[in-house]
């Protein structure tokens, strides 16, 4: 049974800076593409970033994102993480990850305000 558990949100100020992480299960984790999507409040769902292989060479980011985030796994703990720097307001959001089979955790709350 796959499960993701994020972890790592909270309430930051403009500018600030959170790393979330998602813990995997039940699946071949180091062989499988895992993404972060968010949702903010009265939007719909939305891309945020990819890692596609094992090693995490290859990473895909939204633009607007582009060079703020930055994503990143650990096979041996099984966990894919989202580093998230210079953050604004427009980045409050639940963010989830998912897998490439489109398995996706119950979220985690990120707040960015004054």
């Amino acid at each position: 049974q796959v499960q993701l558990v994020e972890s790592g949100g909270g309430l930051v100020q403009p500018g600030g800076s959170l790393r979330l992480s998602c813990a995997a299960s039940g699946f071949p984790f180091s062989s499988t593409t895992m993404n972060w999507l968010r949702q903010a409040p009265g939007k719909g769902l939305e891309w945020v970033s990819s890692i596609i292989g094992p090693a995490g060479r290859t990473t895909r980011y939204e633009e607007f994102v582009k060079g703020r985030f930055t994503i990143s796994r650990d096979n041996a703990r099984n966990t894919v993480y989202l580093q998230m720097n210079s953050l604004t307001l427009e980045d409050t959001a639940v963010y989830y990850c998912e897998t490439s089979s489109g398995d996706r955790g119950q979220g985690t709350q990120v707040t960015v305000s004054t």
